[in-house]
């Protein structure tokens, strides 16, 4: 294992081989390697020429320059993207911070118990020099503020300690440039859903005679970030396709509307493949005997089992439908297979379907979700990684092509049809603006009640086939009860 260690440095020079001697020291849990990512910010003191010259001296220091001064949160963002280990912490380079702590950070990551550890300066256990009180209420005001918006209870949401896995913290887009980093990457770990801990650590904070930079407008822009981050769900680096619909989460009474057409169809024994970040399996699951939530996505996996940790009922599994030994051994195991978002985006839609043909036991339902209308695919298709859109005649085939009885073709969200093709087809757009999600979520109490008049198809198709009832075919109770056992 490897620890990359994130250091973002501006004008430091009276402070920064002492404190790179202290980092390239300090202990590491047993067989864990270390790297120093260090992004010198357009320093205009000679820092920079200290720091070549230690780069030169120590392999495992990897220095990078910014050619302007950006800010803080810019030059982690550079670190961030440059980082090689498992594991990242960030360390400032003033000896605000001891790296001697490094092992206690990292015990609950290395544990299994987190995903990101926050360093805590107001935690009892450890020795802080006591500095002005405006400058600690307004650090306490801001984490108060912070824990409001983001639902937490931190007691230093400003600590420049911080520790990740390095996968999920690439995953996650940093757009601050200043100190509203802090802010900011707690917000999206919180509407992440990552497991955060804290940990005391000690402080030996400076004061402005002595060259700290962050000042009373930081914390001004600091209260705005984080009410920005709470009104944008800007939550993934990358679009992942089919993870752009799944990631909806700022669009609650829709997908209260989908679940409520899904709902009369799903039985006690289900399989959501494309389960995505859980947003329709934490609608749909309730009552349920036995729910899988199937995913291939890392981080969509990462994020189901955070958010279904303490669900009995609930498993998570990854499955590739378009793999037919991912299902191997869940032959007749489930009365239904939910395909919510999947068949758009597959090479062989045909193949999805035959494998998840054999995970319906006879008598049991599968139940999907494609887009509308083909005449509107444009760009907003393309962006999402859609290879096809479908009319209700191509899937009622494609399902009764594999075996299923196609009980129900039924097309809703009608008002957003006129809204897609413009966006695709007329402005050639890649997106689709967050606010107008939001307008358009608000009003969906409205467009519910009016998509039955509308006389034009709706965006999207919710179809149910059903698998013929065959009273000799075994029911796979074992593999079903194996699931069961591994549920979290």
């Amino acid at each position: 294992m490897k620890l990359s260690i994130l250091m973002p440095v501006y004008n430091e020079r009276t402070v920064v081989e002492r404190c790179i001697s202290l980092v390239l020291t300090a202990p590491l849990p047993e067989n864990m390697e270390r790297e120093l990512v260090i992004v010198d910010d357009c320093s205009t003191d000679g820092t920079f020429a200290i720091l070549q010259r230690l780069a030169a001296a120590f392999p495992q220091i990897r220095l990078y320059q910014h050619a302007v001064n950006r800010g803080k949160g810019a030059a982690v963002r550079t670190a961030i993207e440059q980082a090689s280990g498992d594991f990242s912490l960030i360390q400032d380079a003033d000896l605000e911070y001891d790296p001697s702590e490094y092992p206690r950070l990292m015990r609950p990551l290395l544990d299994g118990h987190a995903d990101a550890v926050f360093g805590s300066r107001y935690l009892a256990g450890d020795q802080s020099r006591v500095l002005p009180f405006w400058h600690s209420m307004i650090n306490k005001g801001l984490t108060l503020v912070s824990n409001m918006f983001c639902n937490l209870n931190l007691t230093d949401m400003e600590t420049c300690y911080k520790v990740f896995r390095t996968d999920l913290l690439k995953s996650i887009p940093i757009r601050s440039d200043r100190f509203g980093f802090e802010p900011e990457i707690v917000m999206k770990s919180a509407k992440r859903k990552f497991r955060i801990y804290e940990v005391p650590i000690s402080y030996h904070g400076r004061t402005y005679e002595e060259g700290k930079k962050i000042g009373w407008k930081d914390g001004l822009k600091a209260f705005a970030v984080i009410v920005k981050f709470w009104l944008i769900d800007d939550l993934y680096a990358v679009s992942y396709g089919r993870g752009v619909l799944n990631n909806l989460t700022g669009t609650p009474q829709y997908l209260s509307w989908l679940a409520l057409k899904l709902r009369p169809h799903v039985g006690d024994e289900v399989l959501e493949v494309g389960a995505g970040i859980g947003n329709l399996t934490g609608r749909l699951m309730s009552r349920r005997k036995l729910y899988v939530a199937a995913e291939i996505d890392p981080l969509h996996l990462h994020a189901l089992r955070n958010r279904f940790l303490r669900t009995p009922n609930v498993a998570v599994q990854r499955i590739d439908p378009e793999v037919p030994g991912d299902l191997a051994g869940l032959e007749n195991c489930f009365d239904t297979v939910l395909c919510i978002n999947v068949l758009e985006h597959v090479e062989d839609p045909g193949r999805v379907l035959e494998s998840l043909a054999a995970a319906v036991r006879p008598g049991g339902s599968l139940v999907v979700l494609v887009p509308n209308v083909t005449a509107v695919f444009g760009s907003l298709d393309r962006k999402m990684g859609h290879r096809r859109r479908y009319s209700s005649a191509a899937i009622g085939q494609l399902l009764a092509g594999h075996g299923f009885a196609v009980e129900t073709v039924e097309s809703f969200n009608k008002v957003a049809l006129l809204p897609w093709w413009a966006y695709g087809k007329l402005f050639h757009a890649g997106s689709i603006s967050k606010l107008v999600l939001k307008i358009f979520d608000k009003s969906v109490w409205f467009w519910r009640r009016l998509d039955i008049l509308m006389p034009w198809p709706g965006l999207t198709l919710v179809v149910v086939g059903r698998k013929p009832a065959s009273p000799d075919a075994p029911v796979n109770s074992g593999a079903r009860h194996e699931i069961a056992g591994h549920a979290n």
